[in-house]
């Protein structure tokens, strides 16, 4: 055993200190395996601290020349931005509550005679307006407010004041109320000139639309001089969106004028379709002012009746038109002003107050923005002939 050890270190000596030559393939298969073994660890031991470089190469900030097209499309961002800072401040919602009785017996005169008190219950509303003036005055539609009770205005800046109503008109829907607010908290709405609107221009509307107090909606008018209804009126149509709520509120042109006060939609399903109507400012200021010095609106009449001249009409011999633009007056009531004018039936109305007619809604809108008891030329053709005499509305009668 001896033996066989010592020649086993002999030879384990040998070999460990025996000079060889270097292998240089051996350099080289090392190298590799080293490389190899960082390859597969590196991952492991960053432990994935290290962050790609945005991989996907995303340019965040553009440095590119906008065009001309986006340069004026900015600038109506900023102009429709300023009508909104401008304009905003004068609008207000309007919050209105009527309180509504219910008999507890069924029977009113059983529970007063038993002194049984009514249990009350209520219903709300919401509507829009304008603040008019530091006064404190804000401009709304009637119906609105009608029926109402209680009013409550609330400001941009989430501030409420009670108000009270100075008067309200039904037939041109429009209302004036007043709360008492210090000045400082009141900004009045700039008022433009409805006369100068015409089709094409620029219509923003302002208002609570569904409760959405302080939506801004952008949209073109329509059209102008719509007449829908009886009240004489002349309607401003436009798409901008209106829906519940923004009744009352203004319409507003590129400027941040008041155009309209906006009244109603046309609508199968009861949003809003793209038809909106307002009521011009110019109508509305009118009344207003009435509002405010009678509490109700003197309006002018004057007794007639008209009808629009077709071809079939104009075969009538009696007539003898050479053009169909007027208003051809089919009845006259007794001792009214066009009674008391001498006008008869079948006069042929072709201008009134220096305006020409081209039908019965002329007349209309022209006499209800006269003045009760101030005299008006109208012209006619009567026998072929034009007839220039005057007439003075009156107050119509109730």
């Amino acid at each position: 055993m001896k033996k066989l050890r010592s020649n086993f270190i002999g030879e384990y000596c040998n070999v460990s200190m025996s000079p060889k030559k270097p292998n240089p393939f051996k350099f080289v298969a090392v190298a590799a395996t080293s490389l190899l073994i960082g390859t597969f660890l590196s991952p492991i031991l960053t432990c994935g601290d290290s962050q790609p470089q945005n991989p996907l190469q995303l340019k965040a900030d553009s440095n590119d020349k906008a065009s001309p097209a986006q340069v004026q499309a900015v600038a109506l961002e900023d102009a429709f931005r300023e009508v909104f800072e401008k304009a905003s401040p004068s609008v207000v919602l309007i919050q209105t509550e009527q309180t509504l009785s219910r008999s507890i017996t069924g029977d009113p005169y059983v529970d007063h005679f038993f002194g049984l008190q009514n249990q009350g219950r209520s219903r709300s509303g919401l509507g829009s307006g304008i603040i008019l003036n530091e006064e404190g005055y804000v401009l709304t539609n009637h119906h609105v407010i009608g029926g109402m009770d209680k009013f409550t205005v609330r400001l941009k800046n989430k501030k409420k004041f009670e108000a009270v109503v100075i008067g309200s008109d039904s037939v041109l829907d429009i209302a004036l109320l007043k709360i008492d607010a210090p000045k400082e908290e009141l900004k009045a709405a700039s008022i433009g000139d409805s006369e100068k609107v015409k089709v094409g221009n620029w219509a923003i509307a302002i208002g609570a639309p569904l409760g959405l107090d302080y939506s801004f909606t952008v949209g073109v008018i329509s059209a102008v001089e719509r007449a829908i209804d009886n009240s004489g009126l002349s309607y401003i149509q436009t798409d901008a969106a209106i829906n519940q709520g923004n009744s009352g509120g203004p319409l507003l042109n590129i400027k941040g004028e008041v155009i309209g006060i906006n009244r109603m939609i046309f609508s199968q399903s009861g949003g809003s379709e793209g038809i909106g109507l307002t009521i011009p400012i110019n109508e509305a200021k009118k009344v207003a002012e009435q509002l405010k010095l009678h509490g109700k609106v003197n309006r002018p009449w004057i007794g007639i009746s008209m009808v629009a001249v077709t071809e079939e009409i104009n075969e009538d011999k009696r007539l003898g038109l050479t053009s169909l633009k007027g208003a051809l007056i089919a009845q006259i009531l007794a001792n009214s002003p066009a009674h008391k004018a001498g006008l008869r039936p079948l006069d042929f109305i072709i201008e009134l107050d220096g305006k020409p007619v081209s039908g019965p809604d002329d007349v209309k809108s022209i006499i209800s923005s006269s003045k009760v008891g101030k005299g008006i030329q109208i012209k006619i053709i009567r026998n072929r002939k034009e007839i220039l005499t005057s007439i003075t509305p009156m107050q119509i009668p109730k």
